[in-house]
């Protein structure tokens, strides 16, 4: 990638909702890779998992928006939220190199998704498209991801490298079976977040939202 480009990091998620490991990861992103900001961007209609509804979607987004509303380096995209089509991300990350020319684009992902990523649609397109960011936990093996990163950047020839992130052991998932089970998700979320769930009421029955 050209040190003459901009310098954006492209981080999808379903963010059902954000939190705190979320947020963690895009500022070492922007630390270590040097970016001049991180686009978070909500998936839509993505292709292995349900679709929870156009209410969650704007649910997500503003909760997206409220966690990152205090960091200038940090956006949100709803280009893909906002598109009726099952979203695939080699199709994302082409249709912005070309509105986007004189961009390069760091697509950032969890390392765990690194050893299934050879059954994404297109990999080999994803990291023609995009360096891949794969966010390592303290949890995981380093080397064990090391080597899975060594074997994906010869078998798709891209740029792959290690994202070093605190460990944050959290997950969505887990803050809605929180919610629903009347623990609290303080700390794990930003205040507003946690606001913005209790005054809307979401995950209090139906983990999808």
């Amino acid at each position: 990638m050209s040190d003459t480009k901009h310098r954006v990091g492209i981080f999808g998620g379903t963010f059902h909702p954000i939190h705190y490991g979320h947020l963690i990861i895009a500022e070492n992103a922007c630390e270590q890779y040097d970016l001049e900001r991180v686009i978070f961007m909500p998936t839509g209609r993505a292709p292995h998992k349900d679709y929870a509804g156009a209410d969650m979607d704007t649910h997500r987004c503003r909760m997206v928006e409220l966690a990152i509303a205090d960091n200038p380096l940090f956006q949100i995209s709803y280009r893909e939220v906002r598109s009726q089509a099952v979203n695939y991300t080699y199709q994302t990350l082409r249709r912005l190199n070309e509105e986007f020319p004189d961009t390069a684009f760091y697509f950032i992902l969890g390392a765990d998704s690194l050893f299934d990523f050879d059954q994404w649609r297109h990999p080999e397109l994803i990291c023609r498209e995009a360096v891949v960011l794969a966010a390592v936990r303290d949890d995981l093996n380093e080397e064990r991801v090391d080597v899975q990163i060594e074997a994906l950047t010869e078998q798709l020839q891209g740029e792959i490298h290690r994202l070093n992130t605190p460990n944050f052991n959290i997950s969505s998932k887990n803050i809605r079976e929180r919610i629903r089970d009347g623990r609290s998700i303080r700390y794990l979320t930003p205040d507003a977040v946690v606001q913005y769930i209790r005054q809307n009421r979401l995950y209090q029955s139906d983990l999808r939202g």
